[in-house]
């Protein structure tokens, strides 16, 4: 592999926000990326806005280096984790791999753990190629409106449908 340099080789990410540290979307403290794009197929699907992130839709873009995204992550001694969720990970796939890229590279096999709608069967060509990587942990499933909330033991929280779960894939 080539060496991680950031000379011609860092790219820049586009995201809604970055949260630092946090302690409630894994058992293990996190600092989470907020992913700017989604085609809200769960407000397509039941006819009516049922997606949470919707504010969250209105809110700027940032752009940020990924090598810096890294570096914050790696200087920062409290998360152990880095959770990808926000709007649609897997609707800005060519970021999100190269993030990990970038991470893997730069010597971390932290989990990093992907927040998507996405059905398992709609994202097999993504999963393939996450499945490169170490400790990846993914949460597959679109909301439901109206279900009781279920403990994930993968992730250590309720999940809000019967038909979401973690797995890891790696």
């Amino acid at each position: 592999m080539d060496e991680c340099t950031s000379e011609g080789w860092d790219n820049a990410m586009t995201l809604k926000g970055i949260i630092d540290e946090d302690c409630i979307n894994y058992k293990k403290k996190s600092m989470i990326l907020e992913f700017p794009y989604c085609s809200f197929k769960c407000n397509k699907e039941y006819g009516q806005q049922v997606c949470q992130n919707s504010t969250l839709a209105a809110m700027p873009n940032i752009k940020i280096s990924t090598i810096k995204l890294v570096q914050r992550y790696l200087n920062n001694n409290i998360t152990q984790a880095i959770i990808c969720q926000g709007l649609e990970p897997m609707d800005s796939f060519d970021e999100l791999l190269d993030f990990i890229r970038t991470l893997r590279l730069m010597g971390n096999n932290d989990d990093v753990v992907i927040y998507t709608g996405y059905n398992k069967e709609e994202i097999l060509n993504h999963l393939s190629l996450l499945k490169e990587y170490p400790n990846i942990i993914i949460k597959f499933g679109r909301y439901i409106p109206g279900q009781k909330p279920h403990k994930d033991i993968i992730l250590g929280i309720d999940l809000a449908s019967d038909n979401q779960y973690a797995e890891k894939i790696s």
